[in-house]
């Protein structure tokens, strides 16, 4: 059995999909543009795997690619609430990759006035890492749908695993050095990944000072997803539950010292210059 479950946004084993269009588009499904995930030996062959079966006695899909977590918008939407001050007919832009200090944001969630920036909510979108490699099995998957793969000749590298340790610690890192700017300027960080990465944190890390459900007032908040598979369709997002801590609580789980950030007028400003019309994603 293969473990790719998802493919360049199409689920695995659904009938009549054409899956030549689609392995010659390289067109990602769940954002809709070119698929950015590709192989680290020859970036320009894209490799297409959103989530992998992970699991001996109960195997579960596991997300590997980011992009997949833009399913439907539906993280985005779930963000909406903690924007405060917005008004009906305001307008809503998702910027994505946005500096600031202690690193780059996935996307910024804005309201704005016309011009004036009225709050903003900071988006982190976090798949699992893997070792070794996806490759031989996604090969084998374009020959099961009856075509020769690109780059054809066997490989010999280490299988695909998830790495949970590397991808937990690296996280909370991140989000440590970037959520001290938002606390100081009195906004909201969301940390977007799957249930399973959640509760690996957990157990690994201190998270009894994290409140469950997310406290508002706390500037981290984290959206924990399960990817659940409807009868006769494909593999859905659905928010599982919601937890949150402030700066303090961050580096009380890393066991770490808070760094130096930006002002509200440094955010705005750069937010400000990314607005446009291909940025803008409706009105509130």
């Amino acid at each position: 059995m293969n473990r790719i479950v998802e493919f360049y946004g199409h689920t695995v084993g659904t009938p009549a999909t054409d899956w030549a269009r689609i392995l010659q588009d390289e067109n990602c499904d769940f954002t809709t543009q070119r698929c950015t995930k590709n192989r680290k030996s020859n970036s320009s062959i894209m490799i297409g795997t959103c989530s992998v079966l992970h699991g001996k006695k109960a195997p579960k899909p596991i997300i590997i690619c980011p992009s997949r977590l833009a399913q439907q918008k539906k993280v985005f939407v779930a963000c909406l609430g903690l924007l405060t001050g917005k008004l009906p007919g305001d307008e809503l832009h998702l910027i994505p990759e946005v500096k600031i200090a202690g690193g780059s944001v996935d996307y910024f969630l804005v309201a704005a006035r016309g011009t004036a920036i009225i709050d903003f909510v900071g988006i982190e979108l976090q798949s699992l890492d893997t070792t070794g490699t996806i490759w031989p099995e996604r090969q084998r998957l374009v020959r099961e749908f009856g075509m020769t793969p690109s780059d054809d000749a066997e490989t010999v590298e280490k299988a695909c695993g998830i790495n949970w340790k590397h991808t937990a610690k690296t996280t909370l890192m991140q989000i440590h050095h970037k959520v001290e700017t938002f606390q100081n300027v009195g906004k909201k960080l969301v940390l977007v990944l799957q249930d399973c990465l959640l509760d690996y944190m957990r157990k690994e890390f201190r998270f009894s000072h994290f409140k469950d459900p997310a406290d508002p007032a706390h500037a981290l908040h984290i959206h924990a997803y399960n990817l659940t598979k409807p009868q006769d369709a494909g593999y859905a997002l659905e928010l599982a539950r919601t937890v949150s801590t402030d700066m303090a609580g961050i580096a009380q789980c890393l066991a770490l010292q808070a760094n130096a950030c930006w002002t509200l007028d440094d955010l705005h400003r750069v937010l400000a210059e990314k607005m446009k019309a291909e940025t803008k994603i409706g009105t509130a």
